[in-house]
């Protein structure tokens, strides 16, 4: 008897992959051409602290986020366990980096005399850090540990999509503020005049934005979502049969 032919992605879901991961990396390339050719570098406990904040935020919020919000795609025919298990994960890896990077932009304020939290961006960032947190702690407390019902993770499974995607389109605004807020504070008087500097930091913008549009295009094609493993498809059902009162035998109870 004939073996199935293995699992294969759908027509041009790599394609949208690979495109998705060159902007990720041409974003971290471009980040780090700013950041070192026209702002010293980065160093801790040195002046050059605040510059590790940029790089930090694209990385962890962006970059990573993005990728964790891909993982049911790529990931289509593995077990489930494992595939939470690694978007969870690599949300965490992206709390930890921006964590160090709000640490960073807050010593070097305090370091050199400069005032917290006044700005959109900072008000933005702050705010979505935080929620951003709470999604990980609350995806983590109904998908990855034991403990929540069925019904519970069916209601909150919606919500903890939107959100989701909500905060990687909040993250993506931020850093967009945060670039003008730093052109402005750095090169207000040669912004206008399309310096070098300008441009390159104006190329990055234009990256995140593009990463973001081509992550939320396969995040909400409808043919490229996972489909449900045969495991999957029977607690479905286990489920279904509980919740309309039928055992799974198909006797009413």
């Amino acid at each position: 008897m004939d073996e199935p032919p293995p699992p294969t992605s759908p027509t041009g879901l790599s394609a949208y992959m690979a495109v998705s991961q060159l902007l990720g990396l041409a974003l971290l390339a471009t980040t780090g051409a700013w950041l070192g050719r026209y702002r010293g570098g980065v160093a801790w406990h040195s002046p050059l602290q605040f510059n590790a904040h940029p790089l930090c935020m694209v990385l962890g919020m962006v970059f990573l986020q993005g990728d964790a919000l891909l993982v049911y795609r790529v990931f289509r025919h593995e077990a489930k366990r494992s595939t939470k298990t690694l978007h969870a994960l690599l949300h965490g890896l992206a709390l930890a980096i921006a964590l160090v990077g709000i640490i960073a932009v807050f010593e070097s304020h305090r370091a050199k005399g400069i005032s917290d939290m006044y700005s959109l961006h900072s008000w933005c960032g702050m705010a979505t850090f935080v929620l951003y947190l709470l999604q990980w702690l609350l995806g983590c407390g109904f998908f990855l540990f034991p403990g929540a019902s069925f019904s519970l993770r069916g209601w909150y499974k919606p919500q903890h999509i939107f959100f989701g995607i909500t905060l990687f389109i909040l993250s993506i605004t931020s850093c967009l503020l945060g670039i003008t807020e730093m052109l402005l504070f750095k090169i207000s008087d040669s912004y206008s005049h399309f310096v070098p500097e300008g441009i390159l930091a104006n190329t990055l913008g234009v990256l995140l934005v593009a990463f973001g549009l081509v992550v939320g295009y396969v995040l909400t094609r409808e043919e490229w979502k996972r489909p449900p493993l045969a495991e999957e498809l029977a607690l479905s059902m286990d489920f279904k049969t509980l919740t309309e009162g039928e055992s799974p035998g198909g006797g009413s109870q």
